[in-house]
């Protein structure tokens, strides 16, 4: 199996696992605000079909009608993946589980923003998962390195990162140490996530967050 194929696998495991995490949601639950600003859980969750729905073509074609205005993109795009209601909404993105289709991202970019959505929509609900430790890596790496859709590498820019929990490092300079998912929420702009790391170098990420 190519890395293209796992790393898809890996989509399809984490997309699933958010999928049963919400089956038994009431619909109160679902107008929880999520740690993205502005959006309840349900419409993260509808924000995350969007992304499975959309293939290069359609990508673009938003793009122009939004007049390049890509927040609008985003907003148009999830508004359509909303549905009538809660159970609309969540079996909207059971039919795209098994989804390739992407936006012109590289795939592990879709296991980025599958794994750090799902967590926004997670923790506000007290919701844990127990992400394989092989898949956090992958992300943080990605993260690491890259300010693609999400400004993450700027962010961790001189600072060396160690996770607790599993083999990823990078960087140099003051130290963030805590669990891989913890670095992964944090260097992508999840000021919560903060709170779970220790080092000389978390005040640091912690204002980088703050402006994101």
């Amino acid at each position: 199996m190519g890395q293209q194929s796992v790393t898809w696998s890996l989509v399809h495991e984490e997309r699933a696992a958010l999928a049963d995490d919400l089956a038994s949601l009431h619909d109160a639950e679902w107008a929880t605000p999520s740690l993205c600003a502005g959006l309840s859980v349900r419409e993260v969750l509808a924000h995350l079909t969007a992304g499975a729905s959309l293939g290069p073509v359609r990508w673009l074609a938003g793009v122009i009608r939004c007049r390049f205005d890509f927040d609008r993109q985003v907003a148009v795009r999830l508004a359509e993946q909303l549905g009538a209601g809660p159970a609309d909404t969540l079996t909207r993105f059971r039919r795209v589980v098994g989804s390739t289709t992407k936006p012109p991202l590289p795939v592990i970019a879709m296991l980025g923003e599958t794994i750090v959505h799902g967590e926004d929509i997670r923790r506000p609900l007290g919701i844990r998962r127990a992400h394989p430790i092989g898949t956090l890596t992958r992300v943080a790496r990605y993260y690491q390195g890259s300010d693609l859709v999400v400004v993450a590498g700027k962010r961790v820019a001189g600072l060396r990162l160690a996770a607790t929990d599993g083999p990823f490092a990078a960087g140099s300079g003051p130290l963030v140490s805590g669990t891989t998912l913890a670095l992964t929420m944090a260097m992508t702009g999840r000021m919560a996530y903060c709170d779970e790391l220790t080092g000389d170098g978390v005040d640091t990420l912690r204002e980088r967050a703050a402006m994101a």
